[in-house]
């Protein structure tokens, strides 16, 4: 039985590494102005399409870490990133 590390097992490092170039230009876009970023990609199972705003950044940035952390392992990598810290009020 394989166990799965990751809901991107599988994916080429090809095509994660522009997913992830995608992810990245929606954060630049969300903290440069403010606006409103969609996002769509292709996956095997169909298209998606994200959209994210101001409110929800942490959840792009959560995306990005982890692109960034399956591309690193099937690059052999060792890189140890930390996720960002959420402040429990």
């Amino acid at each position: 039985m394989t166990c799965r590390t990751s809901i991107f097992d599988g994916m080429d490092v090809g095509v994660l590494r522009a997913r992830l170039a995608t992810l990245q230009q929606a954060y630049l876009d969300l903290m440069a102005g403010g606006k409103i970023v969609s996002v769509s990609y292709t996956q095997g199972d169909g298209a998606r399409s994200v959209t994210y705003s101001q409110a929800n950044i942490a959840d792009l940035t959560q995306a990005i870490l982890a692109l960034q952390t399956q591309i690193d392992q099937l690059s052999g990598l060792r890189i140890n990133r930390r996720a960002p810290m959420r402040p429990v009020f």
